[in-house]
């Protein structure tokens, strides 16, 4: 996995990446009772608008952290927007993206420089 300086993680899978939010964010954000996901097959550019989190403490966003299209939704956050405060690296999954330069995943933490940075 790699992390984001804006709590993101992203996994490889596959020619994908999945993406979500830490369970550090989840934490700080308290609960989630809102997601608003991109719609599939959107292009997106690094830096993008992508989704929206609304919690009972804040709205937040979550912007691209790579160029690609948005491949797949997790759908069940629409019913369940909860669920990242359970599971936030598991089935809290946002969405998932094909990366149109996956090198562009170098650029973001290992879990050890993520992990110093919330300490």
């Amino acid at each position: 996995m790699k992390y984001t300086e804006d709590h993101e993680w992203l996994k490889t899978e596959n020619d994908l990446v999945v993406i979500g939010i830490t369970e550090h964010a989840a934490v700080q954000l308290g609960d989630i009772v809102f997601i608003e996901l991109p719609d599939v097959g959107r292009a997106v550019s690094k830096g993008d608008e992508m989704a929206v989190i609304e919690s009972v403490k804040a709205a937040s966003e979550i912007a691209a952290p790579l160029d690609g299209e948005v491949v797949e939704v997790n759908d069940a956050l629409a019913e369940n927007p909860e669920i990242p405060n359970e599971d936030a690296t598991g089935k809290g999954w946002f969405f998932k993206v094909k990366p149109s330069d996956p090198t562009q995943l170098e650029a973001y933490m290992d879990e050890a420089a993520y992990k110093a940075m919330i300490a």
